[in-house]
């Protein structure tokens, strides 16, 4: 991951709610898709700063990639629902099949 200590980077250090994020990069949204989801926005919005591997000097130009990737995890639970996204462990676990042991299996 990327590591940049931009004073944009800081700004976003003082952010701590969805809300706080979306309001920052001036992103319309539905307090209601936001408060049913907003650990999974924030933790798809983290996933996809993962993936930066290069950042432009200019913060301008920073503040809108990181911009938008906000409305990306943002709009990804517009359309879908925490169920079908999996963004945490827990609920792509629950989505595999559990393993069968036979009592034979045991016995041996």
């Amino acid at each position: 991951m990327f590591n940049y200590d931009g004073e944009l980077e800081d700004d976003m250090q003082d952010l701590v709610s969805a809300e706080d994020f979306l309001q920052f990069f001036d992103i319309e949204y539905d307090p209601s898709v936001v408060h049913v989801n907003r650990l999974h926005i924030l933790q798809r919005f983290h996933n996809y700063l993962k993936e930066i591997t290069k950042l432009p000097d200019d913060e301008d130009a920073r503040k809108e990639i990181y911009g938008g990737y906000l409305a990306q995890a943002y709009n990804d639970f517009v359309n879908s629902d925490a169920i079908t996204e999996k963004v945490f462990k827990v609920l792509q676990d629950a989505s595999k099949p559990a393993g069968f042991v036979s009592l034979d299996m045991i016995a041996k």
